[in-house]
């Protein structure tokens, strides 16, 4: 007699990988392993819904996924068959954000849409909190063969490396910044902080020549890397900008020849908001810069100037990583997109 599927398959509350491509994969690992055969009945829908505890919808997209691969086959009146055996294990990656945002969700996409079939991707989330990244890397449930790690905390992140360096069977990936004392081999795909926002101002300078003023938004209690702000004083000290660190923006006060840099969405919002309530123009009497690249502002206020690391190629790049053997360190580009608001 056949093993419950409940207990050859499980499903991780903590994975932000939709349910039923955790379904999907965890019934395609069992087959890689043997634990479901060639021919074995599975449960039908409505039974897996409640022996995983899994909405209908969850399960019937489960299988509707399994059929397209070619693992499973629905013969009408007796259910669904394990079809055949894969073609092997292939790639499983780990991916571990810090959180789920607009620039995160392309460079997911662009990892995704590159490895295709070849690979099934586990997404966690930890919010930004060590104790949750740590949790999450130590109650990981399977074997994989890469991980691909992002590690910005807003505290006690001088410990990830640590936690990093107990990750064993699989190749280790790091995604944005390369930390300190990581001692086992690894590849990264990263961000020059303090050289990108450099250049990139070094590239604005002409539009930037017109106002007095430039002001970097750097909330003190921030997952952003310190870097940026050597960065961005070291621009304004060799080119004789008067430079401000603002740690809040909701009490600072704001005047006409001053260009802010927003580092963080909330912060940007604020302070456009402010500008408008106070009347002054965008572009004209203030200057508006933002991090990161997104649709909408190349929409908002005819458009927000950026500096940007290219997502879609940090996404690509990675792929790539995944892809290889070898263990490289990869600068991403980073650009500047000027448009109406400086």
């Amino acid at each position: 007699m056949h093993q419950p599927l409940f207990k050859i398959v499980s499903i991780d509350a903590l994975s932000a990988t939709p349910k039923y491509l955790q379904l999907v994969q965890g019934i395609i690992n069992a087959v890689d392993k043997g634990s479901l055969e060639e021919g074995q009945l599975l449960p039908s829908i409505n039974d897996i819904s409640a022996e995983m505890e899994v909405s209908r919808d969850t399960a019937e997209k489960a299988y509707r996924q399994l059929k397209k691969r070619g693992v499973l086959e629905s013969v009408p009146g007796k259910g669904y068959f394990i079809k055949k055996r894969t073609e092997g294990p292939g790639l499983k990656v780990f991916l571990l954000f810090n959180k789920l945002s607009a620039h995160k969700k392309i460079v997911y996409d662009a990892l995704t849409k590159a490895l295709g079939d070849t690979a099934t991707i586990d997404l966690y989330i930890y919010h930004n909190d060590f104790s949750l990244f740590k949790k999450i890397i130590e109650g990981r449930r399977t074997d994989y063969t890469h991980y691909v790690i992002l590690p910005h905390f807003l505290e006690g992140g001088e410990n990830a490396a640590e936690v990093i360096n107990g990750l064993t069977g699989g190749r280790l990936i790091l995604l944005d910044k390369i930390i300190p004392g990581i001692s086992i081999p690894f590849a990264a795909v990263y961000e020059n902080f303090e050289e990108d926002i450099f250049t990139a101002l070094q590239a604005a300078k002409e539009k930037l020549s017109g106002y007095k003023t430039i002001k970097l938004i750097f909330p003190e209690y921030t997952y952003y890397p310190e870097e940026i702000t050597k960065g961005f004083k070291r621009f304004c000290q060799e080119f004789a900008f008067n430079a401000k660190l603002v740690h809040d923006i909701y009490s600072e006060p704001l005047s006409a020849s001053e260009v802010y840099i927003s580092v963080m969405e909330n912060d940007l919002v604020v302070l456009v908001e402010r500008l408008l309530a106070e009347g002054l123009k965008i572009g004209k009497d203030v200057g508006v810069i933002s991090y990161n690249e997104t649709p909408l502002k190349k929409i908002i206020l005819n458009g927000i100037t950026t500096i940007s690391t290219d997502f879609q190629l940090m996404g690509e790049m990675t792929a790539r990583l995944i892809s290889q053997k070898e263990n490289e360190t990869l600068a991403v580009p980073f650009r500047l997109t000027l448009r109406p608001s400086i």
